[in-house]
């Protein structure tokens, strides 16, 4: 990378990425990168651990860190993710504290606002899903943001159709701290191969169950096997829940669903590795696996 690109010196630094969950937090990150390196359903709390994501401009790096969703917890994995977005908020450089331009201000939000300001650190408040509100909506809505903090930009965009995304990368680097690159030019994320896999497995698991069941399935990787002669990946992963009940929800009649998770996770996995897959799946179950600590760290979800 040339660091001595731009008319100053090179700056580089981490961005967190916080909000409620469901406001747009991944899509924004992956909308941002042109990478799908973070799971996305439209389900609160599917993301659930830190999600590190590069963008590399000339004369700077952007670090993003993708955050699970702040909301109150209801067992110990929601403590982990909420402890996990508010450590990464702690670390980062700058702050995007992320909102619903729908929903508008809620009282969460409020909260999280008044607990980044703690934080002291240059903070933009990015006002997400702009296109599904009129203009005089929006302007109300900047108004009150701009009356609850100091921020020092404020960003109307939609992640979704990438509107007003050129402007955000263009205002960030500004607040970064000069330093070097931390990463390789040709890197965009942190991520295992291997770890990513296994949240595609999650993210079909969840999107192919509906509402019953996405904040009980985890997924563990159980083989990875690369045969370089056929250039094929086996790939052997279990889902687990919390109840029999729910095996039967993920199986489905005939094993009809499991196969359909199966056969998108694989499509997917083959895009991300450029390799041809054969992947196997089972469903086992884990009784209140979100508050056993034991269970937490098998699955890698450790604060």
């Amino acid at each position: 990378m040339d660091q001595s690109a731009g008319t100053g010196q090179f700056r580089s630094g981490y961005i967190g990425i916080v909000g409620r969950p469901n406001v747009g937090k991944s899509t924004l990150l992956n909308a941002l990168l042109g990478e799908k390196v973070a799971i996305i359903t439209n389900r609160p709390q599917t993301t659930r651990t830190r999600i590190l994501g590069i963008k590399n401009l000339p004369g700077c790096q952007m670090i993003f860190l993708d955050t699970p969703g702040i909301h109150k917890p209801m067992s110990r994995l929601n403590e982990i993710m909420v402890e996990t977005a508010w450590k990464s908020a702690k670390d980062a450089d700058v702050l995007l504290v992320v909102i619903d331009a729908v929903e508008g201000i809620t009282r969460d939000d409020r909260e999280i606002i008044d607990i980044a300001r703690e934080l002291e650190k240059p903070t933009l408040l990015i006002i997400n899903k702009v296109d599904l509100v009129h203009k005089p909506t929006l302007l109300t809505l900047m108004k009150k943001c701009s009356e609850l903090h100091d921020f020092v930009q404020l960003v109307p965009i939609s992640a979704l159709r990438f509107e007003n995304l050129d402007l955000l990368v263009k205002l960030i680097p500004q607040y970064l701290p000069e330093g070097p690159a931390y990463f390789p030019d040709d890197q965009f994320t942190d991520q295992t191969e291997r770890f990513m896999a296994t949240e595609i497995i999650r993210e079909k698991a969840i999107l192919q169950t509906h509402q019953e069941l996405p904040y009980v399935i985890a997924v563990e990787l159980e083989n990875w096997h690369e045969e370089s002669d056929r250039d094929l990946v086996n790939i052997a992963a279990v889902i687990y829940v919390e109840k029999d009940s729910q095996k039967a929800i993920v199986i489905g009649s005939g094993g009809l669903k499991l196969r359909e998770i199966g056969r998108l996770a694989r499509l997917d996995i083959e895009k991300l590795i450029h390799k041809k897959v054969f992947l196997e799946l089972w469903v086992k179950e884990k009784g209140s696996w979100r508050d056993d600590e034991r269970a937490l760290s098998q699955f890698g979800y450790e604060a």
